[in-house]
């Protein structure tokens, strides 16, 4: 990122273990990502109401409502959401049942994986903005 006054690309994060959830918000907001926890797909669905984000990341096994709950219902507002999806357990089948019927960007970690992972799979969905930035400003005129 340039450092300028390009706004950061904003990440909601829905995961219940809070531990986990801190690692992911330390590591994107070193990587300068704007992050909101959200404790569970429920909390998560409350703050897309009345927050602006550009990216879901989201596990799947959570209380209240799932990831595989509310993928859907954010979807339904928002066809092009990129997501990002961390699970420990994916059930037989669940893979193809995840990106059945998807037209959004969407990315699959499997737990455990490496905070650089999730940063590669964020850079993937996400369109580089600040480095389009950037080249344009030092373009040749």
């Amino acid at each position: 990122m340039t450092g300028k006054s390009e706004p950061a690309l904003r990440v909601l994060v829905a995961e219940d273990e809070s531990l986990a959830a801190m690692v992911i918000e330390d590591v994107l907001t070193e990587e300068g990502y704007s992050v909101m926890l959200a404790g569970d797909g429920q909390a998560a669905l409350d703050l897309a109401a009345d927050t602006r984000f550009d990216v879901l990341v989201t596990d799947l096994a959570m209380p209240r409502m799932t990831g595989w709950d509310l993928i859907p219902r954010l979807r339904a507002q928002r066809p092009d959401l990129p997501v990002v999806v961390m699970t420990g357990y994916m059930p037989p089948g669940g893979t193809e049942v995840l990106f059945a019927g998807q037209r959004g960007p969407l990315a699959l970690l499997h737990k455990p994986f490496a905070m650089g992972q999730l940063v590669a799979a964020l850079a993937g969905l996400l369109p580089s903005l600040p480095q389009a930035l950037a080249l344009e400003t030092e373009a040749p005129t």
